[in-house]
């Protein structure tokens, strides 16, 4: 499916009817249904071909082309005077104000999919079925049976309220009223896990797994404890394509040698982070690594300038402010501590730049510095104040604060406004500048000085 996205302003009601009107000032084509799935695995870095049944116009040409640009290999089969599938969703102050859907029912193509499948298995490490219930899968089953002739793990996001089609994959994630439909009403944990073992039994599962909306998700597994995992968000903005997201990491992190358990919970914490997105997104192993971090599990909020520059326009969107400062971090201490809580303070999000080796050698001299990138990086990232760390290997930050334009620029000591790089591209885009404190009585310099005394 393509999910195209129209943004704009609302502030009178039309004439014509009592409706608002929008004035659109921008467009966004996002690829939707399975193909958000394949986005969100290519994102994670895995090697994906999509396959799917699409129209011969332009919403497909649209489709294919951002799911190139995403790394994705695409395989369809296109047919004659069929509209590829399109949701399009008119977007205001953040809310969605209408959804119009361009699709027709799929009524061939789907065997086309069986014979490409079997030519592709030799070299997967899984395969994942996302059903939208649109008509792709009909041969559901005989894709299901060439997966396990060929020893390949199959996972399914069901639609319906039958899962017997389903027989034999190695694991289906339902929502809750999906499984309600297909299992049987569960109103409490017991009837859940009961419902659950049967239905394994009965559609020959190895597990299952049930996204719970606010109550997070229930792991089953043959011959293992139930696990209940609490969910992670922290944020809900839109809940669009979160099981895209949830079968999509789930897969990568099983493909990749992770046991059913850490890559639920791994699939449970993506989750989290999508919802606080607005409209069908992925994750990046960045953000992934930034959230576990926070809860303690040795994830680092380490990132590129590629990367930030993702996270700061998705957080911009949710109204974040952000702040931003920069330098070479060697020997942290208390000064440093106490500057970066308080420009946190100053805003929602705090970015930290960091001078390279290279760079810290150039401006100070040998032997610096006392500690390496890796470990001023990873330390920074530790502190609670810190959102995101960048490094940069010029002599100043200015590609950097340039490239970011925070809301906020910090720096700490004795600068004059004039003299902080970036301050003039920070204000000409409206944002503020901001001299903190010095804090007498700390300095790397000195705490250096006397190690070697």
């Amino acid at each position: 499916m393509l999910d195209r996205y129209l943004f704009g302003a609302t502030g009178r009601i039309s004439p014509e009817a009592p409706v608002p009107v929008v004035h659109v000032r921008r467009t966004d084509d996002r690829p939707g249904g399975a193909a958000n799935v394949a986005v969100n695995l290519a994102t994670l870095g895995v090697r994906t071909t999509l396959l799917g049944i699409v129209g011969d116009d332009d919403e497909a040409i649209a489709l294919e082309s951002k799911l190139v640009d995403t790394g994705v290999s695409c395989l369809f089969a296109k047919i004659a005077d069929w509209p590829t599938i399109t949701k399009t969703r008119v977007q205001s102050r953040g809310q969605q104000l209408i959804r119009l859907d361009r699709e027709e029912p799929i009524t061939s193509g789907s065997d086309k999919l069986v014979d490409t499948l079997k030519g592709l298995l030799a070299d997967a490490n899984a395969v994942v079925m996302s059903d939208y219930g649109k008509g792709s899968l009909t041969e559901v089953a005989a894709m299901i049976a060439e997966c396990r002739k060929a020893g390949v793990p199959v996972f399914v996001d069901p639609k319906g309220n039958d899962f017997a089609k389903y027989r034999g994959a190695t694991l289906i994630t339902p929502n809750q009223g999906e499984f309600d439909a297909a299992a049987g009403q569960s109103p409490t944990d017991d009837e859940l896990l009961t419902n659950g073992r049967q239905l394994m039994h009965d559609l020959d599962l190895a597990a299952l797994l049930v996204t719970r909306s606010e109550k997070g998700m229930l792991l089953l597994e043959d011959n293992g404890e139930p696990e209940f995992l609490s969910t992670r968000a922290r944020e809900v903005f839109d809940v669009t394509g979160a099981g895209d997201t949830v079968i999509a990491t789930l897969a990568a992190a099983l493909a990749n040698g992770q046991t059913l358990k850490s890559a639920a919970q791994l699939a449970n914490l993506a989750a989290g982070l999508v919802v606080g997105k607005i409209g069908v997104a992925a994750v990046t192993p960045s953000e992934l690594c930034v959230a576990l971090h926070r809860l303690g599990q040795g994830g680092r909020g380490l990132v590129s300038l590629d990367e930030l520059r993702s996270m700061v326009e998705e957080a911009r969107r949710r109204g974040d402010k952000i702040v931003m400062t920069n330098g070479c971090f060697d020997v942290l201490h208390a000064g440093h501590v106490a500057f970066l809580e308080e420009a946190k303070s100053l805003g929602d999000r705090l970015i930290v730049a960091i001078n390279d080796d290279d760079s810290v050698r150039r401006l100070k001299g040998d032997p610096r510095p006392i500690n390496a990138l890796a470990d001023r990086m990873a330390v920074i990232s530790g502190l609670a104040a810190v959102d995101w760390v960048v490094s940069f290997a010029d002599d100043t930050p200015q590609a950097a604060i340039q490239s970011i334009l925070p809301d906020v620029l910090v720096k700490g000591g004795d600068y004059r406004l004039d003299d902080i790089i970036g301050s003039k591209e920070v204000l000409k885009n409206g944002g503020e500048v901001r001299v903190l404190a010095f804090r007498e009585g700390h300095s790397s310099s000195r705490i250096i000085e006397r190690l070697k005394s």
